[in-house]
């Protein structure tokens, strides 16, 4: 069975597949070597993630991934007196919901690779012009100061896991024009911030094992069928 590689988290995740998508590049770059899986949810908080992990993850029997992406806290992070109050969860409950979230995997898959990746930066001029609800207050939801805060929480749970981990926070604001570049609406992806994801992952992936010159390769390649003799190939 062609291994897979699973990506649970929100809208973030949910958007991979869309035209450009990081999801979509990691098939695309995986392809005939692993099924890239999407299980992402929009709105999602961790709190919300750790109650329906078995619902997301069953328990049946079946091989382990050989990856899990946990990408998860750019709603986490909504401010708790904005219009989105309803999703924030505090600094060090996020926290305590990684290693949960890990802890869970790690049970299910001992092998299994999971790397976090941290929320992205915050354009709180691009969050006031697309409120998803109506915004009394007008005032940003999210601020990327808060975004900072909670992927630097990330980092450390990773570190304290022993798991790798992705820095979108800090990776997308080396590029001075982010804003712009990485983000559509202040918070999701363009197709220069969806760029960076798949890179970023596709790297930190290979420095764990998890790469296109290790994984095999699904059934003979092309290259390598005998056009005297085609169906030699697939005897064995």
């Amino acid at each position: 069975m062609r291994p897979k590689i699973c990506l649970f988290g929100d809208s973030i995740t949910e958007e991979s597949f869309s035209n450009g998508g990081w999801g979509a590049s990691l098939a695309n770059h995986f392809s005939r070597t692993a099924d890239i899986v999407v299980r992402g949810y929009s709105g999602y908080n961790t709190r919300w993630a750790v109650k329906v992990l078995d619902k997301v993850f069953p328990a049946v029997d079946e091989a382990a991934p050989v990856a899990v992406t946990v990408f998860f806290g750019a709603n986490d992070s909504c401010l708790h007196d904005r219009y989105a109050a309803f999703q924030h969860v505090p600094l060090d409950e996020y926290k305590d919901n990684l290693r949960s979230i890990f802890t869970f995997l790690k049970k299910r898959w001992e092998t299994t690779v999971i790397l976090f990746i941290t929320p992205p930066p915050i354009d709180e001029a691009g969050r006031l012009m697309h409120p998803y609800i109506e915004n009394p207050s007008g005032l940003p939801e999210r601020t990327n100061e808060a975004a900072g805060a909670y992927a630097k929480a990330c980092v450390d749970v990773a570190r304290e896991c022993e798991t790798p981990v992705v820095d979108m926070w800090t990776k997308m604001q080396e590029f001075s024009d982010w804003k712009n570049s990485c983000l559509s609406d202040g918070l999701h992806l363009a197709q220069g911030g969806n760029r960076i994801v798949f890179e970023e992952v596709v790297k930190k992936l290979k420095e764990v094992g998890v790469s296109l010159e290790l994984l095999p390769v699904d059934l003979p390649l092309f290259s390598e069928i005998n056009p005297k003799d085609p169906l030699k190939s697939f005897e064995n």
